[in-house]
């Protein structure tokens, strides 16, 4: 037997009100027979982990038991009224007054939310449970039953498990689960208790939903880092939609590389922080195209306890994985897109020499792109650009000038390589045309420049074209915004999508 999935408050006020652990033991083998009957307890064992004794009286007034009156003399004592739980609430047909039951095809949900609100909250978590379970590979396993609170007062004492309600005492969450497994097959049941705060209900059935599919919810930082991940889930949408506080704190705190993450001793429930760095690297890997073709097939292996490790998988790209990490984390923002700031890898780039030109096509909603020119220190390169883009659907079409002030402008910046790994230069406004001196020896890229977290909205692409300056070429380069100098009358060119 396999033990329990759990979720635990770590004992600090968080950004986002819930934290989950994972505690497994060994599996216990068992033989077909005893497998069966297996079956046969764990129906029984769910019963118990469903919730905690409601007394008769509580069930059909909706009220606290109530004291009453003392007996009078000579009347025979009163008999302990019989406690009952859901199982038998739902067999009796009877119901605590503002809790309510609703179904779905995947959940069974008990709560004191308004009919209206707990449709809702039944509508995300199936369509997040159809999401999960396409990315993972594995349908949905039986009924997750979830007890969500919004008003404790309005819970009669005992109509929760003690272990659920110390975790909704501290506005968290909590996913029980257990598993009986003969070492082919499992059977496991999830049942979970959680705040009325949507994100929980959704990081407990990310929990839930791996119990029941896989037997297990796999190493700590994965569990958590992809649990975070539902907290944030806003339907198909691949933005950044974190909480504030910790966007915030993660561009601030000092960086925790993903060999921390991944390779440290943690367990389930310690700091939100700990949540934030792997909710971080999960989603960087998961939406970012130049890693998520990996990561897919590792949670699966890590999942069904195959043997393998994140250092198997990308240990062949792990400057470009460090690299991509830290440029996350200094642009993270709502509304950020790692899919579309990916860096392209494959690019070939190559010096200039005499008038060869080189040609490169920039899309406006993409982050920084290979100019596929190598430049040497001191070496001068001359540009000229064809198109428009522009910042938003209702916006005006710009050139490569860009907006006085150099928003929506061309600007370029250098890749560097030494034994420390990959780094950034200084970005440098170029504009519609000029020339630029390197600094030094590196790749050269470019973007249209405007905050990283509006990049999605951003439509068209400009063509730029580069050589070695020559003596006719050597003007100074425009200024930012420098639109008389910069203004480019040419019609925009076809649309070389090979470029």
């Amino acid at each position: 037997m396999r033990g329990a999935v759990q979720s635990a408050h770590p004992g600090e006020v968080p950004p986002s009100p819930h934290q989950s652990k994972s505690r497994w033991g060994s599996p216990l083998r068992l033989c077909p027979f005893h497998l069966s009957l297996a079956r046969l307890c764990l129906t029984g064992l769910l019963g118990l982990l469903s919730v905690a004794a409601i007394t008769a009286p509580a069930l059909a007034q909706g009220t606290k038991p109530s004291r009453g009156n003392p007996p009078a003399k000579g009347s025979p004592p009163a008999k302990p009224k019989k406690k009952l739980g859901f199982e038998e609430v739902r067999g009796a047909g009877k119901s605590i007054e503002g809790i309510s039951r609703y179904t779905s095809k995947h959940y069974e949900l008990y709560t004191d939310l308004s009919a209206e609100k707990a449709r809702d909250l039944l509508d995300r978590l199936e369509t997040m449970l159809g999401h999960i379970s396409k990315y993972w590979g594995r349908a949905p396993q039986g009924v997750i039953e979830m007890y969500v609170v919004e008003d404790l007062r309005k819970w009669p004492p005992g109509a929760i498990q003690a272990e659920g309600l110390a975790h909704i005492e501290a506005k968290a969450g909590v996913t029980l689960g257990k598993t009986i497994s003969d070492g082919n097959t499992f059977l496991s049941k999830a049942v979970v208790y959680a705040v009325a705060d949507p994100g929980v209900p959704q990081h407990e059935a990310v929990h839930a939903y791996c119990v029941h599919a896989f037997g297990r919810t796999g190493p700590v930082w994965y569990a958590e880092g992809m649990a975070e991940m539902g907290n944030y889930w806003d339907g198909e949408s691949r933005a950044v939609n974190a909480n504030p506080n910790v966007i915030d704190y993660l561009r601030k705190a000092p960086r925790v590389d993903f060999g921390e993450i991944v390779h440290a001793e943690q367990k389930s429930g310690d700091s939100w922080q700990n949540y934030a760095w792997r909710w971080a690297l999960c989603h960087l890997l998961a939406n970012n195209p130049n890693y998520s073709p990996r990561f897919r097939p590792l949670g699966v292996a890590l999942l069904s306890g195959q043997k393998t490790s994140f250092d198997a998988v990308y240990g062949p790209m792990q400057e470009e994985v460090i690299f991509e990490y830290r440029q996350f984390l200094s642009q993270l923002a709502p509304g950020l897109r790692v899919d579309l700031t990916a860096w392209d890898w494959k690019a070939k780039f190559k010096a200039l020499t005499g008038g060869t030109k080189v040609k490169a096509r920039i899309e406006a909603n993409r982050g920084w792109q290979p100019s596929r020119v190598l430049v040497n220190p001191g070496q001068t390169l001359a540009w000229e650009t064809e198109g428009q883009w522009k910042l938003a659907d209702a916006a005006d079409e710009l050139s490569a000038a860009g907006e006085p002030g150099g928003r929506g402008g061309l600007e370029g910046v250098l890749l560097l390589q030494d034994e420390g790994g990959y780094r950034l230069g200084e970005p440098f406004f170029l504009g519609a045309q000029g020339n630029w001196t390197a600094p030094t020896a590196g790749r050269l890229y470019l973007r249209c420049r405007d905050d990283w977290a509006k990049l999605a909205g951003h439509k068209g692409a400009i063509t730029v074209r580069l050589q070695l300056a020559t003596e006719t070429t050597r003007e100074s380069p425009p200024l930012p915004g420098d639109t008389d100098a910069d203004r480019d009358t040419r019609p925009a060119p076809e649309d070389e999508s090979g470029l």
